[in-house]
């Protein structure tokens, strides 16, 4: 049974007929939103400089330069720049990718891939009949197939109140103030708020925040800020205990992490 596409879809840069992967390279100024909207496509977006705030319905990801969000086709989303933005999107079409996941993903870009996305952006379009375009695109897609991914990402509840309070954490993850302070002109009490976390996002209050700031830790870090100025950036009192929270999620010390990361870059 076929479904009617989304009334939201964009077609104009999905790959026309004989086209495999079509491009889009954009500079963004800091603050600009793109609206809601998807497309007939699967498409990965990269920045090659910047970060970008990317929706999709109650998720939320952050996405710093050296990783790209994979988004399949048909999947409403928006994307937000909290800063300027260099990006970089590949749109594949449909049916091309399938070693790649059914939902939405991060991905770390190595150096490879990353060469192989802006010649692909270079070329605009790779040709289903060119033999070069064939071996690159070929590349490209079990690049990706092998890329490691990232948790970077929150589930926004659907309950006003708690949204609200959700909205303030992603705004200013450093900020150290109680639930119950932050609960005071919400209307709902600290109870209900942690009923309305576990309830629609499938987790208490605190450890969704820990997670908004591990977001946030990515991307200093990835920006070249030291460890220490990273804890203090997301309102820890002592770097030990956000050293000890990041290990907790991503397996290594954010120096560790940081490093590893290097030398994926390096290679």
């Amino acid at each position: 049974m076929r479904h009617a596409p989304p009334p939201d879809l964009i077609t104009e840069y999905d790959p026309r007929r004989g086209v495999s992967i079509a491009t889009l390279a954009y500079e963004y100024p800091r603050g600009y939103r793109v609206p809601e909207h998807s497309h007939g496509s699967d498409q990965l977006i990269y920045a090659v400089g910047g970060v970008m705030e990317v929706s999709v319905g109650r998720s939320v990801w952050l996405i710093p330069p050296h990783f790209a969000l994979w988004i399949p086709a048909c999947t409403t989303h928006s994307i937000r720049m909290p800063e300027a933005v260099s990006m970089r999107t590949l749109y594949l079409r449909r049916g091309l990718a399938t070693g790649l996941p059914p939902g939405c993903t991060v991905f770390h870009v190595a150096p490879l891939l990353r060469e192989l996305i802006v010649e692909t952006v270079r070329i605009r379009e790779l040709q289903g009949r060119n033999r070069l375009h064939g071996a690159l695109r070929d590349l490209l897609l079990r690049q990706l197939e092998a890329a490691s991914t990232l948790p970077t990402s929150v589930t926004l509840p659907t309950d006003p109140r708690a949204r609200a309070i959700a909205r303030t954490v992603i705004g200013n993850p450093a900020e150290r103030q109680s639930l119950a302070s932050m609960c005071v002109g919400s209307g709902a009490s600290v109870r209900t708020i942690q009923r309305v976390f576990r309830r629609e996002v499938n987790s208490d209050f605190e450890s969704w925040r820990r997670q908004v700031r591990l977001m946030k830790a990515v991307e200093l870090l990835v920006s070249g800020h030291s460890v220490k100025e990273v804890s203090f950036a997301l309102g820890y009192r002592q770097p030990a205990a956000f050293v000890e929270m990041f290990r907790r999620v991503l397996g290594a010390t954010p120096k560790a992490w940081i490093q590893a990361l290097a030398r994926l870059k390096s290679k």
